[in-house]
């Protein structure tokens, strides 16, 4: 990879650029960013994501860089990171120039199989386009991440086309929705504008079924959700230990898989047509 030279803003701005957040359990999250700066190795072309843990692991990764004279060029996610990148005198590049070698990212919820809710940081489309494009994407999570099930805690969120927000509204009915709200901007009036101009939708619902993430992204108007479903290249990075893909132990699959043994799902096609019913089975061993 042919080193590219990084650049010291010129930006007081910039440079002054903090993370405005109080970062809850912030030894448990510095240990994590330790072992992903521990992976670093010369000439890496690294996707780096968003959030809280994020900032810490780029924050160990310039570190070791800049102690080692480590020649790296990163991807960021972001314009936040962008910024944190330029603060640290990381070299920035684009997926346009370089496929990433591995990427890290947080996340807000992983149940027992390693599917995630990400999305509070609002940056669903080039998050999930730079794991996507990854060998490897490690997702940075301490142990209040886990739950039991998608949705305990957060909504689904959805990168919508603005003019498509009645439509797409319309068009999630059919999975029954308990809530649908717009999400709301701190600091300025009006709705969040994600960095593509689009709005963010966050849905909550009762069950998430397995290839959920597929569905929502087949209605129109929907740009990405920051749902993650069945992704092989996803690894977990958790205090001192990577979690594999299933890390379930064979009791908590029995449980899980007990409780989603029968799960009803009711399309409601139109009003004028029978509602069709499919019905998905789930087995323990």
């Amino acid at each position: 990879m042919k080193s590219q030279q990084a650049m010291k803003s010129e930006s007081h701005i910039i440079e002054e650029w903090q993370w405005v957040e109080e970062i809850k359990n912030r030894d448990a999250k510095e240990s994590i960013a330790s072992q992903i700066a521990n992976k670093v190795k010369e000439g890496d072309v690294i996707g780096v994501g968003s959030g809280s843990t994020s900032y810490l692991a780029l924050e160990a990764i310039a570190s070791r860089i800049h102690t080692e004279h480590l020649h790296v060029q990163v991807i960021p996610t972001s314009l936040e990171m962008t910024f944190f990148c330029n603060q640290f005198e990381l070299p920035v590049t684009t997926l346009a120039e370089h496929m990433p070698d591995w990427s890290f990212d947080g996340t807000d919820e992983i149940d027992p199989f390693n599917n995630l809710i990400k999305g509070r940081g609002g940056v669903m489309f080039k998050e999930k386009l730079i794991i996507r494009s990854s060998p490897v994407s490690y997702i940075l999570a301490d142990a209040s991440k886990r739950v039991e099930r998608l949705g305990e805690r957060f909504p689904v969120p959805l990168e919508v086309y603005p003019q498509a927000l009645p439509y797409v509204e319309k068009a999630l009915q059919i999975y029954l929705p308990n809530t649908m709200k717009l999400r709301m901007a701190e600091g300025k009036d009006g709705p969040v504008i994600t960095e593509n101009g689009n709005l963010i939708l966050d849905v909550w619902f009762d069950e998430i079924p397995r290839q959920f993430e597929r569905s929502l992204k087949g209605i129109t108007g929907v740009i990405e959700t920051d749902l993650f479903q069945n992704y092989k290249n996803i690894q977990i990075i958790q205090n001192q230990q990577s979690v594999d893909k299933n890390p379930c132990s064979r009791n908590t699959f029995r449980k899980t898989s007990e409780k989603y043994s029968l799960f009803f799902f009711v399309y409601r096609i139109s009003v004028n047509t029978c509602a069709k019913v499919s019905l998905s089975f789930s087995f323990t061993y």
